[in-house]
This record gives structure tokens, sequence and C-alpha cells, in this order.
């Protein structure tokens, strides 16, 4: 058979052909949209590392960073089921185009940031521009795998997030130390504008180099396309019947279900995210190049974690415990981390060793938590609903910091709070065992 002929009708694709057809795609697909990830990620987190020294120089408190960390996800909030209802409209490349360049100027215009007001407009912003990236490209890559292969797509490219921790730390430290008094400028600034440019020709590359569908992409042989049309209509059949109607997303309370698991396990995240450079720091490791290593070393061992679990759900078919798993780690991390950080003097390796298990455990069911969502809905409601589910739980991504930000500042230590996100991570592992159960359940009745 000629690379370029269509497989017959009704002719099921051999093994290796449907793995080399996949293959092709996601070394295509997944190294590029990796690295948009990275830069959203870089954008979006380089805060908490500014705030080791912006809070000194602005005269801002504890209260007003957390406020300002978390303003972020209402404009992300209000804006992300349209953003993802317009990239079904107008497609995938112009949607990641107009939002990465977007975030990335925002990015750069928080470097002359001088009062609270204009900190959390632009925080705010930042949530509106970036609204819609994260569950487009959720959206987008069901376009292309079918059940089967998404907890390892989903895991390569959610992985990206930690790989910029990996690199984010000593990249922050490294600018804040090296560029400060560049230009009579501080370090935070210089933060802010280097790791905002890039996002900016990312933006204008996507556009030239995504293909919104299998059917329009050129680099895909006629073979190619008739395997992965033939892939989905497979996993199509095999899901059975599934909510496609996005107006009844509202009253179904699987899909609220399914908020109420993604919400407690973004308040951990979002928890880590923020207050790592801080837990770093009262550790003991106070100059920022120390905070940004460390911090890199951890986020190292969060990538390897989401690959590997993603890969091991896909490989064996199972979701529930995967899942539940990983985050019960993250819970007892964090419960062992607010232990230490909660003592006088904090020993220091104990201190490590729990953060670096609280962070695995989060990331590594980020991936197997999207495929819950796949069992429930299909068509126009998953579109909506992958949007709608990500946009109401990143709600804990506000909630989460500004929380630890009151009681850091109230009380002088970050433990109490990580207690409270102990119990709240540990909420999500009950929840989404109660969801697969009821799906199961429907599908044997």
């Amino acid at each position: 058979m000629s690379a370029h002929h269509v497989p017959i009708s009704g002719t099921a694709a051999s093994v290796d052909q449907v793995d080399a057809t996949y293959s092709k795609i996601s070394w295509r697909l997944l190294p590029f949209l990796g690295v948009l990830w990275v830069l959203a990620w870089l954008d979006r987190v380089n805060i908490g590392f500014a705030k080791l020294q912006m809070l000194d120089d602005l005269k801002f408190s504890e209260a007003v960073y957390g406020l300002g960390a978390g303003i972020f996800f209402i404009g992300y909030f209000l804006f992300e089921v349209p953003s993802n209802m317009l990239l079904q409209k107008i497609g995938a490349k112009k949607t990641v185009m107009r939002i990465t360049i977007g975030w990335g100027l925002i990015c750069i215009l928080q470097a002359w940031v001088t009062t609270p007001t204009q900190f959390y407009v632009l925080r705010f912003l930042m949530g509106v521009f970036e609204a819609g990236f994260y569950p487009g490209i959720i959206l987008y890559l069901t376009y292309w795998y079918p059940s089967k292969r998404r907890a390892k797509a989903f895991g390569t490219f959610m992985s990206a997030s930690a790989i910029a921790g990996v690199i984010g730390g000593p990249l922050a430290g490294g600018i804040m130390t090296w560029a400060a008094g560049a230009h009579g400028m501080h370090g935070w600034q210089w933060l802010f504008i280097i790791e905002g440019i890039p996002s900016v020709l990312a933006g204008i590359f996507a556009y030239f180099y995504m293909t919104d569908r299998p059917e329009q992409a050129k680099w895909l042989t006629d073979t190619d396309r008739a395997v992965v049309r033939q892939q989905l209509e497979i996993d199509q059949k095999a899901q059975g019947e599934r909510h496609s109607d996005w107006r009844t997303l509202f009253g179904n309370p699987m899909v609220w279900l399914l908020i109420a698991v993604f919400f407690c396990l973004l308040c951990a995240n979002s928890t880590l995210t923020f207050w790592i450079p801080t837990v770093i720091r009262e550790a003991g490791f106070t100059s920022p190049m120390q905070v940004g290593w460390i911090a890199g070393a951890a986020y190292l061992l969060g990538a390897a974690g989401m690959i590997i679990n993603g890969r091991h759900s896909d490989h064996r078919g199972e979701v529930r415990w995967h899942f539940a798993g990983s985050v019960l780690l993250g819970a007892a991390g964090m419960l062992a981390l607010a232990v230490t950080m909660g003592m006088d003097s904090i020993p220091v390796i104990v201190a490590l060793t729990a953060m670096v298990l609280a962070l695995v455990g989060t990331m590594s069911a980020i991936p197997v938590f999207w495929q819950m969502p796949n069992m429930l809905l299909s068509g126009g409601a998953a579109a909506v609903g992958v949007a709608l589910i990500n946009s109401v739980a990143n709600l804990a991504g506000f909630g989460a910091p500004y929380l630890m930000g009151v009681i850091k500042a109230s009380t002088g230590k970050v433990a109490p709070g990580l207690y409270l996100v102990a119990i709240v991570e540990a909420l999500a592992a009950v929840l989404a065992i109660a969801f697969v159960a009821r799906i199961q359940r429907r599908k044997n009745a």
C-alpha cells in the first residue's frame, strides 16, 4: 500500500500504523504546545519570585500580594467559557495567537507597577488574556487523540508546567540577581520584561505553525488522516451515549461534582505554585538563586510524576485510583509540610521532602483528572464543559493564595493555611471515587 493511500473502508488500521501516525502527531503538536504552556506558566507565576523583592520595593503587604496573585483567576473565570466557544468557531491557531500575545504584553507591563490598584488591574487582565488557553488545548487535543491515548498526551503537555518550574526558578533567580540595577531598574522589573517578550513572539509564530483539525493537516498523509478519523470514530462508539448539548450542563449534578473535584485539587496546586518560594525561604534559603534551584529540582520531579502517572493510567485503562492515589500522596505531603513549617526550628530536609511529595502527588493527578470529563461529555458539551469545569474550579486559584496571604499576615506562619489545604486536597480523592463509581453504574445499568 502506498503511504498516500487511504485504508480500505471498514478495515481496521494495524497497531503499528496507528502508533506511527500518533507518533507523528505527538512530535508535531506536543513540543510546541508544551513551549507555549511553559511561557504561560512563567508569565503567570513569576510573581511568586518577584514577590521576594517587589514587596519591599513597593511597600506592599502580604495581603496585597495574595489578592493580586489570586485576582488573576477572576478574569480567568469570567472569560474562559467564551474563549472555548470562540475556539470552536474560529479555530485553535487564531485563539492561541490572541491569548499568547495578550498575556505576554501584560506580563511586560507589570514591570511598571507602582500601586496596589495597578497591580490588581494587570493581574486581572493577565487572567482575561490567558483564559481559554489551558481548556482550549485540552479540547484541541481531543480533536486528534482517542480516549485511550489522551492521558499520556495530556500528561506530556501538562508536564510543561513542571518544566517551567524547573527552568523558571533558576531563570527568575538569575534575572533578579544579575539584571538588578541595569538602566536604573530593579531585578523583579527585568524579570517581567524578559519573560514577557518570548510570549509575544510565540503568539505570532503559533498562527503560522498550528493546524486546527486533523483533516486540514498537510503534514499528514491521506493514510494518516484516515487513521485518525477511524480511531476517533471507534472511540466515539466505545464511549456510548454522552451529554452533547451544552445548554444542559449547568443543571447537571455530575458536572458540578467534577467541578468540586478539580476545585479541591487546584486549591492545593495554586497554593504550592504561589507559595513554594516563600516556603523555601522560610526553610533557611534566602538568596533568589538558592530558592530558584531548589524549586526547579522539585518541579523536575513533578514533571516526571505527571508523565509516568499519565502513561500508566493509559496503559492500565484505569482512572479512579491513579487520580485518588496521587491526590492522597499530595495531601500527605501537604500535611507533613504544615507540621514542619509550624515548628520553631524547621528541619530543612524534612520540610523539603514534604514539599516535594506534596508537589509530585498534586501535579501527577492533573492529567489523569482530564480523562473524567470525557466519560461524561461529548460534542459541544465537551467544549463548553471543559471550560466550565476549569473556569469555576480555578476560582480556587483566587481563594487559596489570598487566604494563605491573610493567614500568613495575621499569624506570621504559613502552617495553619497548609493544614486547611491538605484537608481540602484529600476531599478531591473522595469525590473523584464517587464520580467514577456513578459513571460505571450508569454504563452497567
